[in-house]
């Protein structure tokens, strides 16, 4: 079980939220484009108040570490995944988005395992947002007009640049590690 804290259950909510969303968009229901947007804007406004909530009242918690990066992977994924279905989405900028998503959490796992802790960069944070509006925009425009193409090409460069800037970011750091490391391991013989 895991600790029940009001940053956990906003976790758990955009958790829930992804299958409203999903059907909400797939089946044929009245207004369903209109909720759809509407869930996955609230799950979406979670994420940031999740995190808020946890830093300052110090209830961060392990399974929000873990599960929050989920929910938000969840969240996207299930969204693009669906429009791509409607034929809403190309299926190549949902794939260029999710390989991002899933190669950035392959990277975090092996910082992890070697202690280290890359915090979210600006990029990072303009890829989310402007991955939320592509997304609102694309469930609540149909068709879609230009500006929404343009919304959704600037969240696939901004995807791809920031996972870039991850990537290297890591690397650097695990460079720095070994340095360190290679230092201490000098100064010990030393003494």
């Amino acid at each position: 079980m895991f600790p029940l804290n009001l940053p956990n259950a906003l976790t758990m909510l955009r958790i829930l939220a992804v299958p409203v969303v999903v059907v909400a968009l797939l089946v044929e229901m009245p207004n369903g484009d209109i909720i759809a947007a509407a869930v996955f804007a609230a799950a979406a406004l979670t994420d940031g108040l999740d995190g808020y909530i946890a830093r300052s009242r110090n209830s961060i918690t392990t399974f929000g570490k873990l599960m929050d990066p989920l929910a938000d992977k969840l969240l996207i994924i299930g969204a693009l995944v669906s429009l791509v279905s409607l034929g809403r989405l190309e299926a190549w900028v949902a794939m260029v988005i999710i390989a991002r998503e899933v190669a950035v959490t392959i990277l975090r796992t092996i910082a992890a395992e070697r202690g280290l802790v890359i915090a979210a960069s600006w990029l990072g944070k303009a890829k989310t947002v402007l991955q939320i509006a592509a997304v609102i925009a694309l469930i609540a425009t149909n068709p879609s007009p230009a500006w929404v193409d343009v919304l959704v090409y600037a969240a696939v460069a901004v995807t791809i640049v920031s996972g870039a800037d991850y990537f290297f970011g890591l690397r650097r750091r695990i460079d720095q590690q070994q340095r360190e490391r290679a230092a201490a391991a000098g100064n010990t013989e030393l003494a």
